[in-house]
């Protein structure tokens, strides 16, 4: 009987322990009503080689103060959220366009010298026209999935 205490105690407590440190949270509906959510690019004369995308939220009412909105998770990419005004906020992405030259020969010898491509998992599975607003309210820290995310 004893053994069997034990056993059961031990089992409820390990099955307890993953939901001890987990604060985030995910909702389904945003307090705030969003008016739309597009994307643009945005050549750089200076850079030819880097292609930046900016990702525009438009808010019906300014942001209530317990909201801090923080980073959006768009095509495999993360960003910062900035304020341009009370009802209007972008997250700029920018990435590198990449040139390698790879070597291929048919003897394999020859092919020693390239690099093998460097895959980073995104943090989540969305669409094309998705993506994950993180933002926080009183202090903890919310997801928000949102869609429908068109280019102008």
């Amino acid at each position: 009987m004893k053994f069997f205490k034990k056993t059961v105690l031990i089992t409820l407590s390990v099955l307890c322990f993953p939901f001890c440190g987990s604060n985030h949270q995910r909702e389904i509906d945003f307090t705030q009503e969003i008016v739309q959510v597009y994307y643009d690019f945005v050549a750089d004369d200076n850079q030819p080689e880097v292609i930046r995308l900016n990702l525009h939220m438009e808010f019906k009412e300014p942001l209530s103060e317990e909201l801090r909105l923080q980073k959006v998770y768009f095509r495999n990419q993360e960003a910062v959220i900035q304020k341009e005004s009370n009802k209007k906020y972008v997250a700029h992405f920018s990435q590198a366009k990449v040139i390698q030259d790879l070597i291929l020969d048919s003897d394999s010898k020859n092919e020693y010298g390239n690099k093998a491509p460097i895959i980073v998992k995104p943090k989540f599975k969305l669409k094309k026209d998705e993506a994950i607003l993180e933002y926080k309210k009183n202090n903890k820290t919310i997801f928000f999935k949102l869609t429908g995310i068109t280019e102008k």
